[in-house]
């Protein structure tokens, strides 16, 4: 059984440096939210749903702030960079801690090498003859090298790239809604044409594209990875906690609602140029197109660095808590190098396996990763659900940031994970990827339940 002791904040990141400043929080916290997903993935979900696409970012996004509620409850009473790992090691016992943490570092460290090769893409579009592989190369030799000088250094990076990505879908919105309104000089007022068809595909459909919206959200936990290694954690955890909510609506659901006013649904540019260039070409502005381009390729950076980081420190607080390969929780100049390090190759491994065995290895490790991020969501709330009636007990000031309407809304988020769950076992297109990581699940837990009863046994 897990322990029921309340331990001290940060005990296993002691020799972490801690060098994020709030202002990097704030800007991680406000940009992250703005991934990769909204910007490329979302393009696929409204070809799939149309203009009630918007629903089902409005239903994936009411379920994603519960999660951040429940994640950042836990995470203000317990700063940690093993994040979720540590909270379902405390709450449920080592084996779910070893599951949640070593499937969600595969899922990170996949996702380095598949934005390494988006954004590869993008820069050889520009310059037609260059090779794809030398500069995925080249993007993880910059922000491999700036996680491993300092946390500071990432803390940077992400500062202005979420500083441009704000900036971008800020002027975006502006320009959209001018646009629809019939302000924009030059341009037409689409009025709802392009809304009269709400559910093109029926049901269906908006199954489809709630699937790809929940996915879309994916990455937003890294904030709560990076607030133990931050100046103040728990203040920097409650504010971007309570920030999530209007910053989903705004930056999700606000530019879907746009993009499926201005650009007909079923547009073949929506998928081949992505549904921000394609408003924005619709608008008629010389150049916007391609300046989209530019952002979409700043946040493939931007998730590339994020990603080493959140899977550098999730290996490290595994490692720190004795559920990995000791030489990963090495640490120098407050930086866990050789998590990086691993990190890192794994991503690019992954891009060599997407030139090498595009046909069997590949399409095997992206159906692994197909559903983690619903996995560790679920365990998230199971560990919630425990801990908060631990810390009323024990340590009730520790409760900065409270789950709201507990425990009747983690119940509810719980069966809407499940409910997704399901709608991915009737999806041909996700039910493979449903069953290859609920068997990568099934591993782990029966690796991480092995080590543990020989640790208690050995303790014994």
């Amino acid at each position: 059984m897990p322990s029921t002791t309340v331990s001290t904040p940060r005990e296993s990141d002691a020799s972490l440096s801690h060098g994020l400043k709030q202002r990097h929080l704030s800007m991680i916290a406000l940009g992250g939210v703005i991934g990769a997903g909204l910007f490329v993935g979302s393009g696929a979900g409204i070809a799939a749903a149309g203009p009630s696409i918007v629903i089902a970012y409005v239903l994936s996004g009411l379920l994603v702030m519960l999660v951040m509620r429940m994640l950042g409850e836990m995470s203000a009473a317990y700063p940690s960079s093993g994040s979720f790992s540590a909270h379902a090691e405390r709450a449920i016992g080592p084996w779910a801690g070893f599951t949640a943490g070593w499937s969600f570092w595969v899922l990170l460290c996949t996702a380095v090498g598949l934005e390494g090769i988006g954004a590869a893409k993008i820069v050889t579009g520009w310059l037609p003859g260059t090779p794809e592989w030398a500069w995925v190369a080249l993007f993880m030799l910059l922000f491999c090298g700036a996680n491993l000088a300092a946390v500071k250094n990432f803390g940077e990076f992400e500062f202005w790239f979420a500083a441009l990505k704000v900036g971008a879908i800020s002027l975006f919105l502006v320009l959209g809604v001018l646009a629809i309104a019939g302000i924009l000089p030059g341009t037409d007022a689409p009025g709802t044409a392009h809304l009269a068809d709400f559910l093109p595909n029926g049901t269906d459909g908006l199954l489809v594209g709630l699937l790809a919206s929940v996915f879309a959200y994916g990455g937003l936990e890294t904030v709560t990875i990076a607030a133990a290694e931050s100046e103040d954690p728990v203040r920097g955890v409650a504010g971007a906690v309570r920030t999530a909510m209007w910053r989903i609506a705004l930056f999700y659901i606000g530019s879907m609602a746009v993009i499926v006013t201005l650009v007909p649904w079923d547009s073949p540019a929506v998928v081949s140029k992505g549904p921000y260039v394609a408003a924005l070409d619709s608008l008629g502005i010389p150049g916007a197109g391609q300046l989209m381009n530019v952002v979409v390729l700043v946040a493939l950076l931007s998730a590339m660095n994020a990603n080493i980081y959140g899977a550098s420190r999730i290996a490290y607080s595994l490692v720190a808590r004795g559920q990995g390969p000791k030489v990963l929780g090495q640490v120098s100049g407050g930086v866990p190098r050789f998590a990086v390090l691993a990190s890192s190759v794994f991503g690019f491994v992954c891009v060599v396996l997407s030139y090498w065995r595009p046909d069997d290895v590949f399409p095997w490790l992206l159906n692994m990763i197909g559903a983690v991020i619903l996995v560790v969501w679920f365990f998230i709330a199971v560990s919630q659900l425990r801990l908060r009636r631990r810390l009323e007990r024990e340590a009730p000031e520790r409760l900065a940031v409270r789950m709201w309407a507990f425990p009747v809304l983690t119940w509810v988020a719980m069966a809407g994970m499940v409910a997704v769950f399901v709608l991915m076992a009737r999806e041909p297109g996700t039910r493979v990827q449903l069953y290859w990581t609920g068997g990568m699940t099934a591993v782990l837990a029966g690796v991480g339940y092995g080590w543990q009863r020989a640790r208690e046994a050995a303790g014994s």
